[in-house]
């Protein structure tokens, strides 16, 4: 089986930034044991930002800006590494530090190579963990935060099953920090919108993600046909309980039948929305009911302020979003097109407003 865990920020630092070596040595020891049993296990971690804030004077205080954001993450992700390796070895395994971007996965090239390196690590019997390359990332192209790329990851390799550590036994019914009454959720079948907003953002200043975040990658997991448990980081044998499926290591989310291919899956999930273009009821079912591309005709309406190759939001007449996909034309000639025939269109431009290759439905098929 492949098993892909994440692990967050809070879960492998301690309250002054630190990296806690204790908190690393549980992961690597629940690695270990998942190997001794012939599973295969790709680590994907947070941490190299907060690991570099003490070494450069900034405990407590997170900075802001990009820029200085990559330096403390180029000081700091050697030192995580350091101590993912050590406490590896211990255990007679061999670390192998992976750092992606998110053109990683858009590109097929990238792709196919990043796939071809992760699974040959994996068939040498290395432990590959996985980072954002944080010191080069570009922030309009940046992931933000491990929970996607694990998502991303889980894809790539074909995990059976992706492990979302974090500081909570799960997703509650509500915030158990302030709500003595909150349940845990044990099972969800399909993860929406309106979920992933009830979860809420970040509870801690050292983390990017949150539970929203979590349940956003669990949803991409879900459409890549990959379980995805959210548990907590510090259960003990939470590896395990969740690989063989224990109840109540925390949160499960189904994986639906249909799986996206990888770029389908970055389109619909990875990528955020630059707008949104409104069709009529005969565009939607062709969208959606027969897989054709989005033409002019069929168009009611574009709002925002889009370029070519930029990812929107499509609704139905009922405003409702039920697919998402990649322009092919800036945001001022959809709107002045829409509505329009082919035969009505300049010549020296493509009709295609989205092509069936760049476009996800998400809803309704």
């Amino acid at each position: 089986m492949n098993v892909v865990v994440k692990v967050g920020t809070t879960s492998v630092t301690d309250s002054h930034g630190e990296i806690s070596l204790t908190a690393v040595e549980k992961l690597c020891t629940e690695v270990a044991g998942l190997r001794g049993s012939h599973h295969r296990v790709v680590v994907v971690t947070s941490g190299a930002i907060s690991a570099g804030l003490p070494v450069m004077g900034l405990s407590g205080s997170r900075p802001s800006d990009l820029a200085t954001l990559q330096a403390i993450s180029a000081v700091g992700q050697h030192r995580l590494m350091r101590v993912y390796d050590d406490a590896l070895s211990r255990h007679g395994l061999v670390a192998g530090q992976v750092l992606l971007a998110p053109l990683d996965f858009v590109h097929r090239s990238q792709y196919l190579h990043a796939r071809q390196t992760l699974m040959r690590l994996l068939d040498l019997g290395v432990v590959p963990v996985v980072n954002e390359n944080d010191a080069v990332a570009d922030d309009e192209i940046r992931f933000g935060d491990n929970d996607r790329i694990a998502a991303l990851v889980a894809h790539l390799v074909s995990a059976d099953v992706l492990v979302l550590l974090t500081d909570t036994a799960g997703m509650f019914t509500a915030d158990p920090r302030i709500d003595s009454e909150a349940s845990l959720i044990d099972e969800i079948l399909e993860v929406d919108a309106a979920l992933e907003a009830a979860a809420g953002a970040s509870g801690d200043v050292r983390g990017s993600g949150g539970m929203a975040s979590k349940l956003a990658a669990a949803r991409m997991a879900a459409w890549s046909g990959v379980t995805a448990v959210i548990a907590s980081a510090t259960r003990p044998g939470v590896l395990e309980s969740a690989v063989y499926g224990e109840p109540g290591v925390g949160t499960v989310i189904r994986p639906r039948d249909r799986r996206l291919p990888a770029r389908k899956l970055w389109i619909a999930f990875a990528v955020g929305s630059s707008g949104r273009i409104t069709v009529d009821g005969g565009a939607r079912e062709a969208l959606v009911g027969s897989g054709r591309s989005l033409l002019p005709a069929g168009i009611v309406s574009a709002v925002g302020d889009f370029a070519a190759d930029d990812a929107v939001e499509v609704a139905g007449p009922d405003g409702h979003v039920f697919a998402k996909g990649l322009v092919r034309h800036p945001s001022a000639r959809v709107a002045e097109w829409a509505g329009r025939r082919s035969a009505e269109l300049p010549a020296e431009f493509s009709h295609v407003v989205i092509h069936r290759d760049d476009l996800v439905v998400l809803s309704g098929a």
